[in-house]
């Protein structure tokens, strides 16, 4: 303190969101459109519609984006998915890509 005069000092923090990550589902001859809609709706909490139009674009463009989400939430809804997958017996596959 210097002739009664406090000098303060700010830092600013500077918070980065987090990477973001896709979820793709991926088209096979095997897995019923039931299943896909099913774990749209268990696992990813989508609606029925939102769910079937999901489902379709899956079918007829070969695969389709299921939702983005930080890479922890991401890894462990494709962990989930595939476990029901495997239980099933499906030969289900999706996969997360950078956003």
């Amino acid at each position: 303190m210097e002739n009664g005069i406090v000098t303060v000092s700010k830092e600013k923090v500077k918070v980065k969101k987090p990477r973001q990550y896709k979820v793709v589902m991926h088209n096979d001859d095997f897995t019923t459109m039931e299943f896909v809609v099913d774990i749209l709706i268990t696992v990813f909490k989508k609606d029925i519609n939102t769910s079937n139009k999901i489902m379709m674009d899956v079918h007829k463009v070969g695969r389709g984006i299921v939702g983005i989400y930080p890479y922890d939430i991401a890894a462990t809804k494709v962990a989930i998915s595939l476990g029901m997958a495997k239980e099933e017996g499906f030969p289900f596959n999706i996969t997360i890509e950078e956003a």
